[in-house]
């Protein structure tokens, strides 16, 4: 890409800047934030019946446990400035929400 090839030995990070690629996890919380606000507004969404479901007895395996999807939620929401009560306004939200994808 840009004429460059791996004998040059470019890193991805500099490419992606030339080319103005935003970083993938940008993106992905972009889609999970658009998601969580789908499922916000929907009262009778499949999700919003498994947010009820008690885990309590399930239990996971040594290590660190894995972070819920509320939890992945409003790490993203804090990242970008946004509160619950902002899901209300589609607009608003969409404008907040969008990554441009070049810089």
């Amino acid at each position: 890409m840009c004429g460059y090839t791996r004998l040059d030995r470019i890193r991805n990070v500099v490419i992606g800047e030339r080319v103005g690629v935003v970083p993938l996890e940008d993106k992905l919380g972009e889609t999970r934030l658009r998601w969580f606000v789908h499922v916000k507004r929907s009262v009778d969404a499949t999700v919003r019946r498994c947010e009820a479901i008690d885990l309590s007895h399930y239990t996971r395996g040594r290590g660190r446990p894995k972070m819920s999807w509320n939890e992945v939620i409003r790490c993203d929401m804090k990242f970008m400035g946004l509160t619950d009560d902002m899901t209300q306004d589609r607009n608003m939200w969409r404008f907040r929400i969008k990554i441009v994808d070049h810089r």
